[in-house]
């Protein structure tokens, strides 16, 4: 049984605060004791040592840059304020992702379906945590580096497998916050999409360019880090119809453990304690039960995006404790089917729908 978690923003830390990700957690939280990092990022989780001990086998990895309106202050240095600054800035996260390829022995970077077989066979029952790598495929978080649709042709060179085009809206979708549907340069987008067999990651999006979406897009769909609206009632999560429409196209939605999307009541200032795991067993529930199984749900852990360890779920600390989901499950009568379904094979699935 593995992990695939469904969406992490390693070469945004990397680049923004210099977080190592080969580092564990813990020696990074070290490192930055007595700096803003912790204030601005929030405190560590991500790190390889701990992704490889708690079986987090595959990772969507993501190339995320935001619009100049969203910078959160001048240490962020991956807004832009056009195409071009969006491309340079997430060709600089492309490269970092490479070099961490090219430099670690535990990194590969996961692009045709024989290279997923390859990193699979070092998680199979009776092989040592030496013989275990990390797959990383890589994501675009908000499409806005791809300069026109016929550009995707680079980035998919470079090793992008799935592309989500909205964040806030962007110049191919309406997004979060920014109600509206696909632009015309959107639906050519979908079309070049298709013809790469790419996977649509629809989190972030607008209803209006959700639902067109999934009438339009002929391809694989996930939402990689995205909760039921029913938890949290703003348009950044999926509203009960949403998650039917997706799971009518067996689509996969991963689950985000952050506080803030799973309590109405959590706020910043809440003591660690005030969430527990349980509410993301009854968000995995929920879907569950909208869909009429297990198979449409997943995890998509969104570390460290923006959020740490002080608000996640009391009983997490690091990216190891996503472990923790899979007891919570089998104590809930999840049968082992499921349990593995929810915690890697689903989102594994689509991968394997969309890999060439």
């Amino acid at each position: 049984m593995i992990i695939v978690d469904a969406h992490q923003d390693i070469a945004y830390n990397a680049l923004s605060f210099g977080r190592d990700y080969r580092r564990s957690a813990l020696e990074t939280r070290q490192l930055e004791r007595g700096t803003e990092v912790p204030q601005k990022a929030g405190i560590a989780t991500l790190g390889l040592p701990d992704s490889l001990l708690g079986r987090v086998a595959l990772v969507f990895a993501t190339l995320f840059v935001a619009p100049e309106a969203a910078k959160e202050g001048p240490w962020d240095t991956l807004a832009y304020k056009n195409a071009q600054e969006a491309y340079r800035l997430a060709q600089r996260q492309m490269d970092y992702y490479q070099r961490l390829s090219d430099e670690s022995d535990k990194i590969r970077l996961i692009r045709t379906q024989a290279e997923l077989d390859a990193l699979l066979s070092g998680w199979e029952a009776g092989k040592s945590l030496r013989e275990r790598r990390q797959g990383l495929v890589i994501l675009m978080e908000n499409a806005d580096p791809i300069l026109e649709p016929r550009q995707f042709e680079e980035w998919y060179q470079r090793g992008v497998r799935i592309v989500g085009p909205a964040w806030h809206g962007t110049r191919y979708s309406g997004g979060t916050g920014q109600p509206g549907p696909l632009t015309d340069l959107g639906r050519a987008l979908l079309e070049i999409l298709a013809d790469f067999g790419v996977i649509l990651d629809v989190s972030h999006m607008a209803e209006e360019a959700f639902f067109e979406s999934l009438d339009r897009y002929p391809g694989v769909l996930i939402a990689s880090h995205s909760n039921p609206r029913a938890f949290r009632d703003t348009d950044r999560h999926l509203s009960d119809t949403m998650i039917r429409r997706l799971a009518e196209r067996d689509g996969v939605m991963g689950i985000v453990p952050f506080n803030r999307f799973l309590s109405e009541h959590w706020s910043p200032s809440s003591p660690k304690s005030s969430v527990k795991l349980k509410l993301v067993l009854d968000a995995i529930d929920h879907v569950c039960q909208i869909s009429g199984s297990a198979a449409h749900v997943g995890i998509g852990s969104d570390f460290d995006g923006g959020f740490g360890m002080q608000s996640i779920p009391e009983e997490m600390d690091t990216i190891m404790d996503l472990w923790n989901i899979g007891a919570a499950l089998r104590a809930r009568g999840y049968s082992e089917a499921d349990i593995a379904a929810v915690l890697g094979g689903n989102m594994l699935r689509k991968l394997r729908q969309a890999l060439r």
